[in-house]
């Protein structure tokens, strides 16, 4: 199911790297944008880390069966970032999938799942985006084939398959179980690797959670529903908790590849208390039988 990583990637991630690193209940909307940001994955996709390239200025290769996509510079630069967006644009492009322009983001950028965060988490997101140095740096054209490479076809792909709209909580459920829920499904974008898609790339959302077989540059990424035999149902919470704070399993292996920036990057950056509330919703699913091949 996982890659075993090397000694020095293991140290990394169990070193300083790992510790938490911002208060989501700071009364500083820097501070809490800052959980927002390591919550949502953003360090990892916006900053070329194999390249050694600055921090949250794109250029990162997102490798795809629809071509290749570079992640933009989100850094404060007024000519080569987000330093002339306003607050409203800047929402816009995560609930709306919009740029300023008025044209359409590709659904590598997981708006799909970003359309679901509430407006105190952009505003403090929005707050700690500001007070990052601005790097000048600007953005490669994606490497996209025909007809992807045509824009004005994803209004036509949002209206089939985008859905706009805010996380609402199940008040049947508990408030850990909500927690869990928005921060896998908004904040984490989880489905958005671990679900198949279908030939038009649009998640299968009948088999969310389930693996994906070609998921980021075309590692196969596993089940992580309850299933006993192809999934994760023989794990218990802690051994979820336990993956997400070190990145190991419940067999003594730890996590490689995309997953390891992941845990590095994010779930190991979360309280204990939001880690447990994504392994109370994580064991909440229905499980799915979809074996997925791994190396």
């Amino acid at each position: 199911m996982v890659r075993t990583l090397s000694a020095a990637a293991l140290l990394g991630l169990l070193g300083p790297a790992s510790a938490l690193a911002a208060d989501p209940r700071s009364a500083d909307p820097v501070e809490r944008g800052e959980y927002v940001f390591q919550a949502g994955g953003c360090l990892e996709c916006h900053t070329d880390i194999k390249g050694k390239g600055p921090e949250l200025a794109g250029g990162r290769a997102l490798e795809s069966p629809f071509g290749t996509f570079y992640s933009p510079n989100i850094t404060p630069h007024a000519e080569t970032g987000i330093g002339r967006w306003t607050p409203e644009q800047f929402a816009a492009a995560l609930r709306h999938g919009e740029r300023p322009d008025g044209a359409a983001y590709y659904p590598a950028f997981p708006y799909t799942s970003y359309t679901g965060m509430t407006d105190a988490d952009i505003a403090d997101l929005w707050a700690y985006l500001k007070s990052r140095p601005a790097v000048e740096k600007a953005n490669p054209e994606h490497d996209l084939p025909p007809p992807f490479a045509w824009r004005w076809t994803l209004r036509v792909w949002r209206g089939m398959f985008f859905e706009d709209a805010r996380f609402a909580p199940d008040p049947t459920k508990p408030e850990a179980w909500n927690r869990g829920a928005y921060l896998a499904n908004v904040l984490g974008h989880c489905a958005e690797c671990h679900t198949p898609r279908n030939l038009m790339g649009a998640r299968d959302d009948d088999m969310a959670y389930a693996g994906n077989a070609e998921g980021p540059g075309g590692e196969a990424v596993p089940n992580i529903t309850p299933h006993p035999e192809t999934g994760i149902g023989n794990w218990s919470e802690d051994d979820i908790v336990t993956l997400l704070e070190m990145g190991m399993t419940p067999d003594g292996d730890f996590v490689g590849g995309e997953m390891a920036l992941v845990v590095e990057n994010s779930t190991a950056k979360l309280t204990d208390e939001d880690r447990r509330a994504i392994a109370i919703y994580l064991k909440s699913l229905a499980p799915l039988e979809n074996a997925v091949a791994s190396d």
